[in-house]
């Protein structure tokens, strides 16, 4: 084969590369599912009791700030994602490149403990939603809890490797039901929205209080973080033009955010307007979702149903993203400690790969099985690592990384990290309050 031919050959594939950029295909559909359910997990479910807690006002504005909250923070981690030398490089080997072995080091701890905890909790919480199920629903005795855990949590990472195509395929399959009930059930609600709420006083401590106090479940809520490393390096691998990389993942997020606000926001304002603020006082000091606040008071057999779907298809499809970074943070751990004590040996990357998947379904399953009380884990190690990991480091790398120079913008930078502090800050005074 002549040089020219294969010039001619690549120029084509290049062609077809960049094309991918500009065009949207079943592919970004596919990944834009994966983050919106990745975002849709157990949160969605308090966030409306905790939000409303607080009235009216502090939701309207928490609805305008939402939206550039969520987009430039996950935008802003995305693009260091994609800023690292190696198209094949993921975020832990992206932060050793720019910051050194040392930050690298302590960052990539810090995203693994920042995901592992949400990844046992998922577990552990999709097994109890069909033991539930099965109990109350179908009037029937679930088989022995060891080994439902294993087969559900085995069917899910399963799903993650026999390829991406089926893997988003499974994504859309369960977040398409998802999106449509918590539709449905906001249409349901409007006739019983009482408009009265507006008509409470605007109190502008009271609003700056609940917002300030709000702000670390709205982070929580609306998070898609652990799958955005695997997404940009599923798209820097596919479109070599990095613009037109940036631009493609800049626009899924873009959309993924937009199909977040519109379902969550809606979901959110319809409950609380379906609500009074007496019930939704008693639900938050009862830890209740608010579906179960809506059954007790309907009294309709229907939304025992509609709980149980949701909880579990909102979980099955978080399950995924997290699943992503909980492995991708793992691998980057025993990659530093193997380069740091062994680094005259090669690693195997097959042996890298079984036995941290072997790791991260044999813990899921035993946290399925033992049913172990994490949430408190949660809260004490996820919320202020996200914050600093999702918020203040992307910004932090807008300067420090000449590469990622191009990206920058003072004032929406300093909103985002106005965010990040604030959402620790908040989350340090609810603990000592």
């Amino acid at each position: 084969m002549s040089d020219s031919t294969v010039e001619t050959e690549l120029e084509d594939v290049t062609r077809h590369k960049f094309r991918q950029g500009k065009t949207w295909s079943a592919r970004d559909s596919g990944w834009m599912m994966n983050l919106f359910g990745t975002a849709i997990g157990a949160g969605i479910l308090y966030l409306p009791i905790n939000a409303g807690a607080g009235g009216i006002w502090p939701l309207v504005v928490m609805a305008f700030l939402a939206g550039p909250m969520v987009w430039l923070a996950h935008r802003n981690l995305v693009r260091f994602c994609l800023s690292s030398s190696d198209p094949a490089s993921n975020i832990t080997s992206t932060v050793n490149e720019h910051f050194g072995t040392t930050a690298g080091r302590v960052l990539t701890l810090a995203y693994f403990l920042s995901i592992y905890p949400i990844f046992l909790l998922y577990g552990i919480g999709v097994t109890n939603v069909v033991i539930s199920f099965m109990e109350y629903q179908l009037q029937m005795e679930p088989p022995p809890r060891i080994l439902l855990s294993l087969g559900l949590v085995s069917c899910l990472v399963a799903i993650m490797h026999i390829g991406e195509k089926w893997m988003l395929r499974s994504v859309k399959f369960l977040c398409y039901p998802l999106v449509v009930i918590l539709l449905g059930i906001s249409i349901y609600l409007i006739p019983h929205w009482n408009l009265a709420a507006f008509d409470q006083p605007f109190n502008i401590h009271d609003m700056l209080l609940t917002l300030f106090l709000s702000t670390p479940l709205l982070v929580f809520s609306f998070n898609h973080s652990p799958a955005c490393s695997a997404f940009a390096q599923a798209y820097r691998l596919t479109i070599p033009d990095r613009e037109a990389c940036a631009q493609k993942t800049s626009l899924i997020l873009k959309r993924n955010t937009q199909l977040l606000l519109v379902v969550i926001l809606l979901f959110v304002f319809s409950c609380v307007l379906s609500l009074t603020p007496e019930d939704l006082l008693q639900a938050k000091e009862a830890n209740l979702p608010v579906l179960s606040v809506l059954a007790n008071r309907s009294g309709n057999p229907v939304f025992a149903v509609i709980a149980s779907a949701i909880a579990f298809l909102a979980i099955a499809s978080s399950f995924f993203g997290v699943y992503l970074g909980t492995l991708e943070g793992m691998q980057g751990l025993v990659i530093q400690q193997w380069h740091k004590y062994n680094g005259h040996k090669p690693l195997n990357p097959i042996a890298l790969r079984r036995g941290t998947l072997a790791f991260a379904l044999i813990t899921c399953w035993l946290a399925g099985n033992a049913n172990w009380n994490v949430i408190g884990m949660v809260e004490i190690v996820v919320v202020p690592i996200l914050a600093t990991i999702l918020y203040l480091m992307p910004v932090y790398a807008l300067y420090r990384v000449p590469d990622l120079r191009r990206f920058r913008n003072i004032y929406l930078d300093t909103f985002t990290t106005i965010v990040g502090i604030v959402a620790i800050t908040a989350f340090i005074v609810d603990q000592v309050l």
